[in-house]
C-alpha cells in the first residue's frame, strides 16, 4: 500500500462509508474478536487507520459511560458488556439457569492452560482424579481442543482455544497469571501419566462410575 492508501479495488468501500460507523456495524455482527488486518481489508483502509479508529471508539465509549465497551482480546476487537452491568445481562440471559463451570472443570481447565499441550492422563495425574467427564464438558463448550498426539504413546493432546482467551479477556497465553510454579512439574507425574488405555471418546455418554459422578 504505497503512501498508506488502500488498494484500488477496495477504494469503493473506503470512499462509500465513514470508518467509525462502518467498524461499529461490522463489530455488531462478529461472533469472535475481529483482527485489525481483517477489518482493514474488508473496509479498504490501512491497518493504522483501523487501529486508530478502534482505539478512538473505545475511548469514546468509556468517556460516555456506555453500557458496553470495545475491547482488544485474543488478537482482535469485539464488543463486551461493561462489567458494571454484567449482573443485569446475566439475569436476562440465564433467567435463573446456572451456566457457570464447576470447580472440577475450572481446575481441569487451569491444568490444561498451564501444561498444554497435555494428555488426559497427565491432567488426571495432576488433579488426582479421573477427568473424563470434565474433559467432555470443556470440549463441548469450546474451551479446549485436540492438539495432535503424544510421541511414543499416541495419546491425544489437548490445548486451550481462542474462545478460552476471549472468555478470559486475554490477548495471549503469555498474559496468564504466574500460577504455573504451583503445579507439579511434568516429570513429577510422568510415571502416573503414561497412557495405559486408549484416549476417551469425547462424544461418548458420561459413565456412571463414581469418579464421573463426582466430577460432574
Amino acid at each position: 500500500m504505497p503512501g498508506g492508501h488502500a488498494p484500488d479495488g477496495d477504494r469503493g468501500v473506503a470512499d462509500a462509508v465513514e470508518l467509525k460507523p462502518a467498524l461499529e456495524a461490522v463489530l455488531m455482527v462478529v461472533d469472535e474478536p475481529a483482527a485489525e488486518a481483517h477489518l482493514a481489508k474488508v473496509l479498504g483502509r490501512t491497518r493504522r487507520e483501523v487501529a486508530d479508529a478502534l482505539r478512538e471508539l473505545a475511548d469514546e465509549y468509556d468517556a460516555q459511560r456506555r453500557g458496553f465497551e470495545l475491547r482488544r482480546v485474543a488478537g482482535g476487537w469485539r464488543y463486551y458488556t461493561r462489567p458494571a452491568y454484567a449482573r443485569a445481562v446475566e439475569g436476562f440471559v440465564l433467567d435463573g439457569r446456572q451456566a457457570r463451570l464447576t470447580q472440577a472443570a475450572l481446575e481441569t481447565l487451569a491444568v490444561i492452560a498451564y501444561r498444554q499441550p497435555v494428555s488426559r492422563s497427565r491432567v488426571s495425574a495432576v488433579r488426582g482424579v479421573n477427568c473424563d467427564g470434565v474433559m467432555r464438558t470443556l470440549l463441548q463448550r469450546g474451551l479446549v481442543e485436540e492438539a495432535g498426539t503424544e510421541p511414543g504413546t499416541g495419546a491425544i493432546l489437548y490445548r486451550t482455544t481462542n474462545y478460552f482467551l476471549e472468555r478470559m479477556g486475554l490477548r495471549g497465553l503469555d498474559e496468564l497469571p504466574e500460577l504455573a510454579p504451583f503445579l507439579p512439574e511434568a516429570d513429577a507425574v510422568e510415571a502416573e501419566s503414561r497412557e495405559g488405555v486408549p484416549s476417551f471418546d469425547p462424544d461418548a455418554p458420561d459413565s456412571e462410575d463414581a469418579d464421573d459422578k463426582t466430577e460432574l
